[in-house]
């Protein structure tokens, strides 16, 4: 079964509590993750794993009243949920989409899972190197390969953001898909609250659902300004856990 695996939580240190913030009338940050998701064809199931922490009793009370499954499990050990979430529910393949990326598009999502089911590859994604987006990132890997990450990952960013760890591992099977143009500098994620007006002012003006890539680029097209809203440090969290890396390495060495 090829199953989604939506991670979210409340205690997001650069806006708090931002999955269950408002882009519209009608639908929060995850709800509109969720929504998006539900178009996708290739998807069989849809799992929100976040927490053990009580603040994270109000995203299992939202996903459980939808209809979604909710996993809760470690807080900072990221692979460790995914591959316990994955386990309970017996998936041979899970595609991972973070909660903060409210407009993904699920002909995307479909693009990635159709070139990891039509190929052998144990890993696909569409950010290494990032082409798309920021906020379309999309990736999918096998069951076994998510094993042998919690089996072998050390260091804290291979940990915490799982995506590391396979692209460090060259005898995996893997395969990046491009995007032509480089969509790269477009940032439709939710980190700070100038992303969540940004996104709050593309759902205005998109009438369309799902909303897709080709919707947000019509738009960002005829109003280039409108990406200067949120100009700024794209990867500050990975930057963080990098330092983080150093610190546990510095360690390991002095043992």
């Amino acid at each position: 079964m090829i199953g989604c695996i939506i991670q979210a939580r409340m205690g997001s240190s650069r806006l708090l509590n931002k999955v269950l913030m408002k882009i519209d009338e009608n639908d929060s940050v995850l709800s509109s993750v969720i929504k998006q998701i539900q178009n996708c064809k290739l998807i069989e199931k849809i799992i929100v794993a976040t927490t053990n922490k009580r603040e994270d009793d109000l995203i299992r009370d939202y996903v459980t009243s939808v209809g979604i499954e909710c996993f809760r499990g470690n807080a900072l050990d990221l692979l460790t949920r995914y591959y316990r979430c994955a386990k309970k529910y017996s998936l041979s393949a899970i595609v991972r989409i973070t909660s903060d990326c409210p407009l993904i598009d699920p002909t995307v999502v479909d693009t990635i899972v159709s070139n990891y089911k039509e190929n052998s590859y144990e890993y696909v994604s569409n950010y290494f190197p990032r082409t798309y987006p920021i906020g379309m990132g999309v990736e999918i890997f096998s069951f076994k390969a998510l094993e042998y990450a919690w089996k072998n990952a050390t260091l804290p960013s291979e940990r915490e953001h799982v995506s590391p760890f396979f692209n460090n591992q060259n005898q995996l099977r893997k395969f990046n898909v491009k995007h032509i143009p480089d969509l790269s500098y477009i940032r439709v994620t939710v980190d700070r609250i100038d992303d969540l007006k940004l996104i709050q002012l593309l759902v205005k003006k998109i009438s369309a659902r799902p909303i897709l890539l080709t919707d947000i680029l019509n738009v960002v097209r005829s109003e280039p300004e409108l990406l200067t809203l949120n100009n700024y440090d794209r990867d500050e969290g990975y930057v963080k856990t990098l330092e983080r890396d150093k610190k546990f390495l510095a360690r390991q060495n002095k043992k």
